[in-house]
């Protein structure tokens, strides 16, 4: 299976387009660059997450094909919280892979910065089993604030350990044109900024975006017609976790994050010794170090230190999240699994403007809820 276009806009502030207007653009780029007939195409899914609940609008997947020009082709919404994208993208592969069609087509998209803080808030915490996690009022700032001083208890975790993330994502994202809140950042900023969990601060946080982003994954003899290097995908898995907060008797982990990886790693008949770098799920700054370690590229309860050290910068051990990650891009909820496999297919390429140097293989994940749903991908060079 190969990927043979990607598109992304950037991810931030878009407030003279709507979703459908954002996804088609990202479409028009990876069917442009996978030089692909339409007619071809022989499915859509794309992932959403609040469509509906801050906009108005659903059916967005029939609405972005009708905007390419696609015709009588099965058009599906996915949702499954902030995995969506991810989960989009594994259908696209799986329709190839079963021989339903020769090419398919995977977008993500949100729209949510016209909504207020609150709106948008609320409309997250439909990711929470409301039956048995809605009356606790807890959101999901609160929820990684626990799991923060669940691993600090474990492991020691320090603040200028998770501060190093921040540093490292947001410094990133500077160099990246598609990111909307790169900047050099401090120590002394991130730790005297505005509480908003504690010990989350405000440049803890993902900011609330716009987005949308796009890949084209067909037959492997199909990517010699491709405008850019065809990568290759060497395996899509999805896994599901605990749907609340009671079902977690680890703190420190998501049973889903750990399963996806193992199975992901077996599919690919690799280990993660040999994965170079990692666009994964950092929607809170201690996010990215639960992740990695359960993503088995860092030793357990030494996410951390290994931040603090440089050893998951783009020069060290493995890079994480050299794109900049959610808290550099933003997280346009259904469109951030996607838009990992775009900066995850422009390093393969060796295109990305923050190369990780000799680039070969490239892991990404996507995280949903309270690790309700997950998508681990890994990608190699042809």
């Amino acid at each position: 299976m190969s990927v043979l276009g990607v598109g992304s806009t950037v991810f931030g502030r878009h407030p003279d387009q709507g979703a459908v207007e954002l996804a088609v653009a990202a479409a028009r780029q990876a069917i442009l660059e996978a030089n692909v007939a339409r007619e071809r195409i022989g499915a859509v899914y794309l992932g959403n997450f609040v469509g509906g609940v801050l906009t108005g609008q659903e059916v967005l997947a029939g609405l972005v094909a009708d905007g390419l020009g696609l015709r009588d082709v099965p058009c599906t919404k996915v949702e499954g919280a902030c995995a969506s994208g991810g989960i989009a993208f594994r259908h696209a592969v799986l329709s190839v892979a079963a021989g339903l069609c020769d090419v398919a087509l995977a977008v993500g998209v949100e729209k949510m910065s016209h909504a207020g803080t609150a709106a948008v808030t609320q409309a997250l915490n439909c990711a929470l089993d409301h039956m048995a996690d809605g009356p606790s009022g807890l959101t999901y700032p609160g929820l990684f604030a626990l799991l923060w001083q669940a691993h600090a208890r474990r492991y020691g975790t320090t603040r200028e350990q998770v501060s190093a993330v921040c540093i490292k994502n947001r410094r990133n994202g500077l160099t990246n044109p598609i990111a909307s809140m790169g900047s050099e950042i401090t120590a002394d900023m991130i730790a005297n900024a505005a509480m908003i969990a504690d010990p989350l601060t405000l440049y803890d946080c993902c900011p609330i975006s716009d987005g949308a982003a796009a890949v084209v994954v067909g037959l492997p003899e199909l990517a010699r017609g491709s405008r850019a290097d065809p990568v290759r995908v060497l395996a899509s898995v999805q896994t599901s976790g605990g749907a609340r907060i009671a079902a977690h008797g680890d703190l420190t982990s998501f049973r889903a994050t750990c399963a996806a990886a193992e199975r992901a790693y077996a599919a690919a008949g690799i280990g993660p010794e040999d994965v170079n770098f990692v666009e994964l799920h950092d929607c809170f700054s201690i996010a990215e170090i639960i992740d990695a370690e359960d993503l088995g590229l860092v030793p357990r309860g030494e996410g951390g230190r290994w931040a603090l050290e440089g050893r998951t910068d783009r020069g060290g051990d493995v890079a994480i999240n050299p794109s900049g990650g959610l808290e550099a891009k933003g997280h346009p909820v259904g469109a951030t699994g996607i838009g990992q496999i775009y900066e995850a297919v422009q390093q393969l390429r060796h295109r990305h403007p923050n190369q990780v140097t000799g680039a070969r293989i490239g892991m990404t994940h996507n995280l949903g809820g309270t690790g309700v749903a997950c998508t681990v991908n890994i990608l190699g060079r042809e």
